[in-house]
């Protein structure tokens, strides 16, 4: 069998009698990587700055590093905050190398050696622990922010505050009106003839800001013969917590989900919030058999309906669109061709290609508040790619990434709607 190249030269008694470095417990999952370099194309950050250290196999070799002891965690702190967690490395690597994981491993224990200081950590302790995962304090967030807007206060923050700070209140989404911040009621009853039972995940941010998209999937699913469900007990997913190195954060997020799902009769956890999703498909990896039995029952809504066969007819939406895969669908969940083929159900749609689809909008969970500059920089691409096609609509399927190209679509002045794929389903069928 051929040598890894951890298992030649200095490497090889670190590999042998066991990693002495704080990534200890992730330096099997760095022995995986054989640097062939096929990731080097599908990483965002590589492709914008040319860097080896910035691309998924720099930092495996990093991590290697640090395990080893050869190199100290600072050495890997900045790359490991960098990057975007996309995984599309995950989708190139033909050795299976499961970078996202071993990112979660490293930043946890960047967390841990009290590595990260300055305004983006703040931020970041600040919106992913006592706020986000937090009903209340959220819709009261949520709340100020609104009343800014409508006051146009967020206009006199611009230009009063210093620029890093303006930078962070520029990047505030737009609030919906109230009436689409509404939650959904806990059942939702199926239009005959009944096909099952599912249950629903709101998640913590979509009700807030894409409240129109919940109430939209829970409208397609019942139209499509589904009783939904919808536990009040569930929560924030912790899929943030996890990308952010607080692993005990995350873990005890979904097991408060696993519990609120725990008690109801459905046939498949429906999600309509691709990073929801795939940390949802991951609690068995993060709380063991607890988690496995939900994990398998989670499908995201596209998914859904496409392994259902969806039956509803739908009148004709005269336009183009540009289908674009968030990271955590495509990358994560492997779910690529599903939305796609319901999209094109719909009578006068016409889907068209664009030249990027499947690479990072540069949203990345909070990424686009903590590193704003490589956040633009790897928007800037999609965007020249979203601009060449020129669609009427812009399909995507996850709140960062809606948020983060219809910044881009406002910068650039492009006439497309961005809007979530059972938006547009629901707009058809109500047509119809």
């Amino acid at each position: 069998m051929r040598a890894r190249p951890s298992d030649v030269g200095p490497a090889a008694g670190a590999a042998a009698g066991g990693a002495a470095g704080p990534l200890g417990a992730i330096y099997p999952g760095t022995l995986d990587c054989v640097h062939c370099g096929l990731c080097l194309p599908a990483c965002p950050t590589y492709r914008v700055t040319g860097r080896e250290t910035s691309s998924p196999r720099g930092r495996v070799a990093l991590m290697r590093g640090v395990a080893e002891g050869r190199l100290s965690l600072d050495a890997l702190a900045e790359e490991a905050y960098l990057c975007l967690g996309c995984r599309a490395c995950e989708t190139a690597c033909p050795s299976g190398v499961a970078f996202g994981r071993l990112l979660e491993g490293t930043r946890a224990e960047v967390e841990r050696a009290g590595l990260r200081r300055g305004l983006a950590k703040r931020v970041e302790s600040l919106a992913l622990r006592a706020v986000v995962p937090r009903p209340a304090r959220l819709r009261a967030a949520v709340d100020l922010l609104a009343l800014a807007q409508r006051l146009r206060l967020d206009r006199l923050a611009r230009a009063l505050l210093p620029a890093r700070l303006a930078e962070l209140v520029a990047l505030a989404p737009r609030v919906p009106p109230r009436s689409e911040r509404a939650r959904l009621p806990a059942l939702v009853a199926a239009v005959p003839p009944v096909r099952g039972r599912v249950a629903l995940f709101e998640g913590c941010i979509m009700p807030e800001l894409f409240g129109a998209v919940n109430a939209a999937t829970a409208r397609v699913l019942s139209r499509e013969g589904f009783e939904v469900v919808v536990p009040s007990a569930q929560g924030c997913c912790g899929a943030l917590s996890a990308h952010s190195g607080d692993p005990d954060t995350a873990r005890a997020l979904a097991a408060a989900n696993v519990a609120a799902f725990a008690a109801g009769e459905f046939d498949a956890l429906v999600v309509n919030s691709a990073g929801c999703g795939a940390a949802l498909r991951e609690v068995g990896h993060w709380l063991g058999p607890a988690g496995a039995g939900l994990a398998g029952r989670v499908r995201d809504v596209c998914e859904f309906l496409d392994e259902v066969g969806a039956r509803a007819a739908y009148a004709p939406l005269p336009g183009t669109l540009c289908y674009d895969d968030p990271c955590h669908l495509v990358h994560g969940q492997r779910v690529e061709a599903a939305p796609r083929r319901l999209l094109a159900r719909i009578p006068a749609l016409r889907l068209v290609s664009h030249a990027d689809p499947g690479s990072c909008c540069g949203a990345a969970g909070i990424y686009n508040l903590t590193h704003p500059a490589m956040s633009g920089a790897v928007l800037a691409r999609k965007m020249d790619a979203l601009a060449a096609a020129d669609p009427d609509w812009i399909a995507t399927g996850n709140p960062g990434c809606l948020m983060q190209l219809r910044t881009g679509v406002a910068e650039r002045g492009l006439r497309a709607r961005v809007v979530h794929p059972v938006e547009l389903l629901d707009r058809a069928a109500r047509l119809a």
